[in-house]
């Protein structure tokens, strides 16, 4: 057998990373590379993955880039936490090792603008912005962020924060780190709050916050939304039952998949044997891009960054197309859907699409 061609994956797969969505994005890798395998790898050469866990943590991240850099890999695919991914973005361009980012959003992923990184997912500027619109439409213009120190907590309110200004919309900041979830209620209250937005992580301190407001009956026409997509995954359903139905989040899918993607939907569905996250369908996608161009290019790495502006690849939620975006320092994705979803509180198996963009 010809040596394998092999990628670098980085997945969060403990804690404290979001361990269930890093197991979705390494479904959808681990998917595609099977597929391309089958069809006969790249220019008859297997197609392998290198795994490291990120374990959300930067420094890992970092150290991982070096690693697989060390060990040959043609290029480094993945990653679900922003602050690990920019990370592990600085890495790699400092490296000169290309990395398709697969699902985090921080616009800044790298300081100076790069050539060898390219993203996938939508950046966070774009995202939260159709969330803001989503809570202007819905009339809220009075929203409570309960937040914890972080990049990325820290660039998503201030998101919101320019979005909800033209209209006479106030951000309200909650500051996890000092309150108790019974005293998030009471500062609902007395700012006369008509939405509160979870900027924290999953499921500490997110689930204690929504099991406080649900069961304080001041609160009880109060939205709560999560727009970092908490209740994208089953644990959430799991920890909450009804209590985690009605709260809006972002998902980067379309209203409907086309034939590739409900193909790729039932192979997700049987490795996970459950639903796929849109996190699982970024992993397949980053994949296809990446196979594409190893066939076209080869496995030189300086040869895979020139490559990114001349990708077209038809993904599973769209044609993906590699352009330089005002303020985003990578390439980026332009296309991905955008929706802003819920868990139908009739049926908390069920999501329902409130909002595109």
């Amino acid at each position: 057998m010809r040596s394998p061609v092999r990628i670098g994956a980085l997945v969060p797969l403990t804690r404290p990373g979001w361990a269930e969505a890093g197991h979705h994005l390494l479904a959808g890798l681990e998917s595609a590379v099977s597929e391309v395998n089958d069809a006969g790898g790249i220019a008859g050469r297997p197609l392998e993955l290198v795994v490291r866990d990120t374990a959300a943590d930067p420094q890992r991240a970092a150290a991982a880039v070096d690693e697989l850099a060390g060990l040959g890999v043609a290029a480094v695919a993945g990653e679900y936490h922003s602050v690990v991914a920019r990370a592990a973005a600085t890495r790699a361009d400092a490296v000169g090792l290309p990395f398709l980012c697969s699902s985090a959003v921080l616009d800044a992923l790298t300081e100076q603008p790069t050539e060898w990184v390219a993203r996938l997912s939508p950046p966070q500027s774009r995202g939260w912005q159709v969330y803001a619109d989503f809570l202007l439409g819905a009339g809220h213009t009075r929203i409570a962020v309960a937040t914890q120190p972080s990049v990325y907590w820290a660039s998503g309110t201030r998101v919101l924060r320019n979005c909800l200004a033209p209209h006479d919309g106030t951000v309200i900041e909650l500051d996890m780190s000092a309150l108790t979830p019974t005293a998030v209620c009471d500062a609902l209250v007395d700012h006369r709050a008509t939405a509160l937005l979870l900027l924290v992580g999953h499921p500490e301190p997110a689930v204690p916050i929504v099991r406080s407001v649900r069961r304080d009956q001041r609160l009880a026409e109060i939205m709560i939304g999560a727009p970092a997509g908490q209740p994208e995954f089953a644990e959430w359903a799991t920890l909450l039952g009804d209590d985690g139905a009605g709260i809006p989040f972002l998902r980067y899918l379309p209203e409907r998949l086309g034939p590739l993607g409900a193909r790729v939907e039932r192979a997700l569905r049987e490795r996970l044997a459950e639903a796929p996250s849109f996190v699982a369908f970024e992993g397949y996608d980053t994949v296809a891009v990446l196979a594409d161009v190893l066939r076209s290019h080869g496995p030189d790495r300086r040869r895979i960054a020139e490559s990114w502006p001349r990708v077209a690849v038809e993904g599973t939620r769209g044609q993906i197309q590699f352009t330089r975006t005002p303020g985003i320092s990578v390439w980026q994705w332009a296309g991905p859907p955008i929706q802003v979803v819920d868990r139908d509180p009739a049926e908390p198996g069920r999501f329902r699409i409130l909002h595109t963009g």
